[in-house]
């Protein structure tokens, strides 16, 4: 019944959703129910494997393993004050990492979890390296134990647990020879890793750590050269490239992205890595499967569902959100469901702008340029809410877009991705009808960007 709270399953209490679907699985299932005040034992029949029609609340039920390190980097530490709590808390959960592709350090990771992880086969993990000289990575994670914590990757590799690595690069820390013989230690060592991802540190304008700040375009191109000369090396050794630089740095040092083929895959799209390349080919071939990433930055939090991997984006895909003043409700996705369908009509030969980051406009702009229209441009959308040298798209939010857009004409049709809501909403709080204009939110993949740019127009949008 509505309300009631399950408290064992087959005499057990799920620590986790993970649990939570292994112990539903079967085709009888025996519960124990708390029912007003009263407790109830039922038992549930079905065809083994089929969901038990319960919804849960969040995907960790007891509590969320937080991260005891003091790393510099810490995006969590540069926000803003004012935001959702629940953008504040810094985990450290591999079950986290499990179900959203969260990164863990492993620094509080212990034999049980390491029986659990192996038993249930939770796989892939990703897993934070940074260095792996362990004074270097122990500075860096502001944590002694980082020193050792890396010994648990070597037993989740030795028992056939896929997983991928991290390394965000700190200019003047871990960049350069460190990251050198980070690679190095990571080929003599930990050579069954899936992939590692080199990402670029992000500076907000919150930062307070004196030695963290944005590289340098001559540091970038440097991570880039080191990036490609270790790709071969791989290659020779290993018979793939292991190893991968996010779009960014590429973007940062004024070279050209890979071919696709060089990303074996695309495995890392989430981390950035690889993401313009498919872009490009979803947007030139839309009829082939887009690549979807697994979970974003923040999307875990306030408790996204387990199934899918990603926190909902938006009320449903393609759909045109009305400024205030049309709707005169505030509400998101409540509103985005109960709406009502409408034509386009004279809006369809309306020209069109692309709401991007700053770091990704370029990219964006290539393509449009490739249809050859004069009536679709670029808004690249200056990050001042976070400030620093962020500007990736997924990090905007509807104070900066409403800047931007007041200054926009009326009557336009204007594109937003939907990697920049979580629940039909932006990390400052605010959502899409709180803009000064109308705006279509679009899956982000290069399919649904083409088709909302040649076919919006024969399509029937959704407006609050």
């Amino acid at each position: 019944m509505v309300g009631d709270e399950i408290l064992k399953i087959d005499g057990e209490a799920p620590r986790d959703v993970i649990r939570w679907q292994i112990l539903t699985d079967d085709a009888v299932v025996p519960l124990s129910v708390q029912r007003e005040s009263q407790r109830v034992d039922l038992v549930v029949t079905k065809r083994p494997g089929e969901p038990l029609g319960v919804e849960v609340h969040a995907a960790v039920f007891d509590r969320v393993q937080t991260c005891d390190n003091h790393c510099e980097f810490c995006f969590i530490h540069q926000l803003p004050r004012g935001m959702r709590r629940s953008l504040y808390l810094k985990d450290d959960d591999y079950r986290l990492s499990f179900l959203y592709g969260n990164f863990t350090t492993l620094t509080r990771f212990s034999e049980l979890d390491m029986e659990r992880v192996i038993t249930e086969r939770l796989s892939p993990l990703n897993v934070s390296i940074h260095a792996t000289d362990p004074q270097i990575r122990a500075d860096i994670l502001g944590n002694r134990r980082g020193a050792v914590s890396l010994r648990w990757l070597r037993v989740l590799l030795d028992h056939g647990i896929e997983v991928h690595g991290q390394v965000v690069v700190c200019p003047g820390v871990n960049d350069g020879d460190v990251l050198e013989d980070t690679l190095a230690g990571v080929l003599e060592r930990f050579s069954e890793l899936a992939t590692i991802c080199v990402v670029p540190l992000g500076v907000s304008r919150f930062n307070k750590q004196k030695r963290m700040r944005p590289h340098t375009i001559t540091e970038a191109q440097r991570v880039v050269d080191i990036v490609s000369d270790w790709q071969e090396i791989f290659l020779g050794v290993l018979g793939r490239r292991l190893v991968f630089a996010a779009d960014e740095y590429y973007l940062m040092a004024d070279r050209p992205f890979p071919d696709a083929d060089s990303y074996e895959g695309f495995p890392m799209h989430e981390d950035g890595i690889g993401m313009a390349r498919t872009l490009e080919s979803e947007f030139q071939n839309p009829t082939t499967e887009p690549t979807r990433p697994r979970s974003g930055f923040f999307a875990w939090v306030d408790g996204a569902p387990a199934d899918g991997y990603r926190s909902p984006r938006s009320g449903s895909p393609a759909t045109s959100v009305g400024a205030p003043e049309d709707t005169g409700s505030g509400e998101s996705d409540v509103s985005m469901a109960r709406a009502t369908r409408v034509s386009l009509g004279a809006a369809r030969h309306a020209p069109v702008g692309v709401l991007t980051g700053t770091m990704s406009a370029p990219v964006i702009e290539s393509l449009t340029n490739s249809l050859g229209r004069t009536d679709v441009r670029v808004i690249a959308v200056p990050n001042n809410y976070f400030g620093g040298n962020i500007g990736v798209t997924g990090l905007m939010v509807g104070e900066d877009l409403e800047r931007v857009l007041s200054g926009e004409p009326e009557g336009h049709r204007y594109l937003l991705p939907d990697v920049c809501l979580s629940r039909g909403v932006f990390l400052d709080g605010t959502s899409p009808q709180d803009l000064p204009r109308t705006v279509e939110v679009v899956p982000t993949d290069g399919a649904a960007l083409r088709h909302a740019l040649t076919l919006g127009g024969r399509t029937e949008a959704v407006r609050a």
